[in-house]
């Protein structure tokens, strides 16, 4: 089975993996795993997806491929963006960051007590 068949089984109802198989080796892991957020997508919000990243995000590309409007695009790419958790690339430092940095001698004491006030 693979994820399309299952996203169409679940019907985009939430489901959780408790078995994984590595293909080839025989070695299988039990336990609760999620599935991947993209995974957990309709398969027609896949293939948009998977679509937006292969023309680079031009949404151009996307109106000509879907044959929609630029508000259509936009509508689509907003809502399924509502599914999605965004990663942060720039997290605040942790105390023990702070303390690192001030011990290599990269920020003065002031420094790490203002960085560490803001991290509160």
């Amino acid at each position: 089975m693979d994820w399309q068949e299952l996203t169409d089984l679940t019907h985009g109802r939430p489901f959780v993996v408790e078995r994984v198989r590595l293909a080839g080796s025989g070695v299988v892991v039990e336990g609760r795993f999620e599935p991947p957020q993209l995974a957990q997508l309709s398969v027609n919000d896949q293939v948009f997806v998977a679509a937006f990243v292969r023309s680079h995000g031009s949404i151009k590309e996307m109106e000509r491929i879907f044959g929609v409007s630029y508000p259509t695009v936009k509508s689509r790419l907003n809502r399924i963006a509502e599914h999605l958790d965004f990663v942060d690339t720039d997290p605040a430092p942790t105390g023990a960051d702070v303390v690192d940095r001030l011990r290599r001698g990269e920020i003065s004491a002031e420094e790490a007590l203002a960085e560490l006030e803001r991290s509160r």
